[in-house]
């Protein structure tokens, strides 16, 4: 078994193995650690599809807005993979602010499949903890425990 990465610039987009992660959350190039690749050498022995949204070729020039065709790609990519997987690792680091992350998560938080992981120092960690409590979703305090949980999961 070896789990399969999809990104937005992967030229093979088929997934090939039957449960699917999204890794939705902190990215804030140069404030966010790369939590992403620590979740791929993780579940690396897995049969698992998992989809990164960390593009390898982002470039923080680009205009975001929707009549521009990377970006508009990038945004769409992410809403289709996000409601396409059966789980949703969602990380929300200390020090960033993940505006993104949280719309998101206000956008699944029915859907039953969020795996949420926010330690202390996140801004609005409170707000998180408040949506997690009202949907019945699972928080954890490390990426560590989340990832534990998942790979149960997942086998």
């Amino acid at each position: 078994m070896i789990a399969q990465i999809i990104k937005p610039e992967s030229s093979n987009q088929k997934v090939e193995h039957e449960n699917t992660v999204f890794l939705a959350g902190s990215i804030e190039m140069g404030l966010a650690e790369d939590w992403q690749k620590l979740a791929e050498e993780a579940l690396q022995d897995t049969a698992v599809t998992i989809f990164n949204p960390r593009r390898n070729d982002w470039d923080s020039n680009w205009e975001q807005r929707a009549h521009n065709p990377q970006f508009s790609h990038q945004v769409n990519w992410e809403m289709d993979r996000l409601k396409e997987a059966g789980h949703v690792l969602m990380y929300f680091a200390p020090g960033t602010k993940s505006s993104i992350s949280l719309l998101e998560l206000g956008l699944h938080a029915a859907d039953e499949k969020l795996l949420v992981v926010c330690p202390d120092g996140f801004w609005r960690k409170g707000n998180v903890e408040i949506v997690c409590q009202r949907h019945g979703i699972w928080m954890y305090e490390s990426l560590s425990d989340a990832l534990a949980d998942l790979m149960d999961m997942l086998t």
